[in-house]
């Protein structure tokens, strides 16, 4: 970044900074009760630290030091507790970082394996799933006990991990195996691979637990597989699939899809095809691809708002998040944000979404009634993830 763009955004920040809240329509911001919490994390790979914005007051509250490389983070559904997972230096072994959300501090690492790159909460907030590409497994921590208890083989070089809603898949996105593994976390094995989705790069799962979509980043092609569904056998205690996973379809969208955004009821999900310059939408149920729509230069997160109206599309060669209307199926407007959106994440009441920055070290906030930039604060070098954690104080 130039000097001329760096002072013009710092003077942006302050201005943006000097407006008070009460200049703001009431309505548009929800009502807080003393002892409750909300607060946005966001991994700075760079610096090996995690910004805590306080979304409540819409400042940054601290930075916290974690591990070597931070690259992604989870929220509990269960425990007033964020995972941040530390990549580490280059072949070298990981660990995940527990923060205690109550007091932002660091309540425990938990070592895993070679350059972990993803990592998933199972629904009951029992469970972390951590993919580690580089030693082609998946580990399963024990949260309770913050202890690695088991590891299991994965395709090589898995890098997105999504678990169903029941709890009864844990989908693995292999990409230089072009693979999809398919994971029973009851038994902690792999029941069902699927090959030929190059460079698969992210996966989804429906809210109903019935489908997995994948996302082939190494072509133009999204998988869809059709997950196996189980019923208790009257001699056996344990479930037996009645319909075992299958392939259902190979969709073509645009070039190089990155990134699946999955709406919140899940009748749709778009396709960020990062060198075609487009989001494909693509209607779950029947597995039609509707068409695609140009939305900014390398679009390579997508975000569904709450009330399943809007697409907001972060383009990293870019300073704009695109806003694309569903149901008109037309793009609105772009905001503008900071350089390199690169991952996004709404509030609780989804009034206000956070944009990370990759290239010029700060979030973004946009007051989601508006779709314009409310004001930019700063994080560390090279912010990459963001959670968002909401809880009420004893």
């Amino acid at each position: 970044m130039n000097l001329p763009n760096a002072t013009i955004r710092r003077l942006l920040t302050f201005s943006l900074l000097a407006l008070p809240l009460a200049g703001c329509r009431p309505h548009d911001f929800p009502q807080y009760a003393p002892n409750d919490r909300e607060y946005a994390y966001v991994t700075n790979g760079g610096s090996g630290t995690v910004s805590v914005f306080d979304v409540i007051n819409v400042r940054l509250d601290r930075e916290i030091a974690v591990g070597q490389n931070p690259i992604s983070v989870a929220v509990s559904p269960t425990r007033n507790e964020v995972y941040v997972l530390n990549s580490g230096a280059a072949n070298g072994q990981g660990s995940v970082s527990v923060i205690n959300a109550e007091n932002n501090s660091i309540a425990s690492t938990i070592a895993v394996h070679r350059q972990p790159v993803a990592i998933e909460i199972d629904p009951k907030g029992d469970l972390a799933y951590v993919a580690n590409s580089g030693a082609n497994t998946i580990s399963v921590i024990d949260l309770k006990t913050r202890r690695e208890i088991a590891a299991i083989g994965a395709g090589e070089e898995p890098v997105a991990l999504s678990i169903s809603p029941d709890g009864k898949t844990l989908a693995a996105a292999n990409r230089k195996a072009n693979s999809v593994s398919l994971i029973d976390p009851a038994t902690r094995k792999v029941r069902a691979v699927f090959e030929g989705c190059p460079g698969a790069a992210d996966a989804v799962i429906l809210p109903d637990s019935s489908k997995v979509f994948v996302a082939c980043s190494g072509g133009h092609q999204i998988m869809s597989i059709a997950l196996a569904h189980g019923e208790a056998h009257p001699a056996q205690s344990q479930a037996i699939p009645a319909q075992p996973d299958r392939l259902e379809a190979i969709l073509d969208v645009g070039q190089a899809p990155l990134q699946l955004a999955l709406k919140p009821d899940g009748g749709e999900l778009f396709a960020m095809n990062s060198l075609s310059n487009s989001s494909s939408e693509v209607v779950t149920g029947t597995n039609d691809v509707l068409g695609a729509t140009i939305l900014g230069d390398t679009p390579i997160r997508g975000l569904v708002s709450i009330n399943n109206s809007l697409l907001y599309v972060a383009n990293f060669r870019s300073q704009y998040v695109a806003v694309y209307s569903i149901d008109e199926g037309k793009r609105l407007n772009s905001i503008h944000v900071g350089d390199g959106p690169s991952a996004m994440a709404f509030s609780t009441s989804g009034h206000l979404l956070f944009v990370v920055d990759s290239h010029s070290n700060d979030v973004a906030v946009v007051r989601a009634s508006t779709r314009s930039l409310f004001q930019l604060l700063p994080a560390g070098r090279d912010p990459n993830a963001i959670a968002v954690k909401t809880f009420k104080l004893p």
